[in-house]
């Protein structure tokens, strides 16, 4: 663990304020869900909470049926990092924190499309993914709120992505969103 230097009290109703700059690095807004743990030495320790996490292992599988079926790259993340990736690109991209605008584009819930040409490619991560040329991104809600997204790419160079990828995203994230509701 890290030590930050800053010290805070517990007020009088049990609450701790956590600084402002440890809430921006850590992406931690209002209604953001914490999990607490605790350990033996009397540490509390506070986790963001991604319900996405509980579906891990489901949406790696997901997403590798998707890729075979396709032929793309799947990629499905939650509001911090990408959860799963098949068809390609694993290695950059699994386990990376999203990207600011792919978290704007999530909060916006829609479903975004881009071409090569259109040069309006959404980056997933920080890095740049090299070469992809048609992309669709669609937001997962689960009880009305938005806590991932569903994007589909390829590096095909004449690749153009159209009303059946979207509807394919589209489903992916209403599934996945559902499995998280029951």
């Amino acid at each position: 663990m890290k030590a930050t230097g800053i010290v805070r009290r517990i007020d009088d109703l049990g609450r701790v304020v956590i600084p402002k700059e440890i809430r921006r690095t850590l992406r931690l807004r209002e209604g953001t869900p914490l999990e607490i743990f605790t350990d033996r030495e009397g540490e509390i320790i506070l986790k963001k909470y991604s319900p996405m996490m509980e579906l891990t292992a489901f949406a790696g599988q997901y997403a590798d049926a998707m890729a075979q079926s396709t032929g793309l790259i799947v990629c499905i993340t939650d509001r911090d990092q990408v959860v799963a990736v098949a068809g390609g690109s694993r290695k950059e991209l699994l386990q990376k924190t999203i990207s600011r605008s792919l978290e704007q584009a999530i909060n916006d819930r829609i479903t975004y499309q881009a071409g090569k040409d259109e040069k309006n490619v959404i980056q997933l991560v920080d890095e740049e993914l090299e070469g992809i040329t048609a992309q669709v991104i669609a937001p997962i809600i689960c009880e009305g709120d938005a806590i991932g997204s569903v994007s589909l790419m390829s590096r095909e160079p004449k690749a153009r992505f159209g009303e059946m990828e979207m509807k394919l995203a589209v489903t992916a994230a209403g599934f996945l969103g559902r499995q998280l509701e029951s």
